[in-house]
């Protein structure tokens, strides 16, 4: 038995990767579900591999199953293909594609094949030996919150009055609306002579004040 190293690199950006670990006798599919497992995918929608070159170029593919598409050749299976059968030379390269909606792509290289002897049995493979960056979000902020997120924006209409107070503001002025302009002429005449007394007041209180605020401010 031989364990073989890959190094899965994202497409957009090869600072974001990961290795992963396999045994020679697994086949894409453990490869397959490693790969979701490392950069925090799900396991819910299609992929398939494809054979590759130094040029990154795509050969035939290794699917998940065999979509309503046209093929060049009838794929691979994952399931049925054990992964040594696919290594070529000591460099092999595969392109990995998942969610075809999405097209999440990443690129796949052999770094290192670990013989019987220098290989570690008591792991359990394939499993992820690497992290290098912050790898993408397959749904974003929103979706990683799901239905839970949904049912906030219902309960409190997150999307209206996104602006703010609108709608608040709406309110104050139907209310001055409402009380109409009767009496008002009255009531301030009558009220004038108390705010400038008032008025006095506040002003000696601040000026009592003011000396316990002198120094600092808040």
């Amino acid at each position: 038995m031989a364990v073989l190293k890959f190094r899965v690199y994202w497409e957009e950006d090869d600072a974001i990767y990961r290795d992963v670990l396999v045994k020679h006798t697994q086949n894409f599919q453990d490869l397959h579900f490693i790969i979701l497992k490392a950069f925090e995918f799900d396991q819910k929608h299609d992929a398939t591999f494809y054979r590759s070159n130094d040029t990154w170029q795509r050969g035939r593919e290794i699917s998940k199953e065999v979509y309503d598409r046209p093929y060049k050749v009838p794929p691979l299976l994952m399931a049925e293909t054990a992964i040594s059968t696919e290594i070529i030379d000591t460099n092999q390269h595969f392109i990995y594609e998942y969610d075809f909606v999405k097209s999440w792509s990443f690129l796949i290289a052999l770094i290192q094949v670990i013989k019987n002897a220098d290989a570690d049995l008591n792991l359990e493979y394939p499993l992820v030996s690497r992290i290098e960056g912050v790898g993408p979000m397959q749904y974003g902020t929103k979706g990683l919150l799901g239905e839970k997120f949904a049912d906030i924006e219902e309960k409190y209409d997150l999307n209206e009055g996104a602006d703010g107070f609108g709608e608040e503001g709406e309110e104050d002025t139907k209310g001055a609306d409402d009380g109409g302009d009767d009496g008002d002429d009255a009531e301030d005449s009558s009220d004038s002579d108390d705010d400038d007394t008032q008025e006095e007041d506040n002003n000696q209180d601040n000026e009592s004040g003011s000396e316990f605020f002198e120094g600092e401010a808040f």
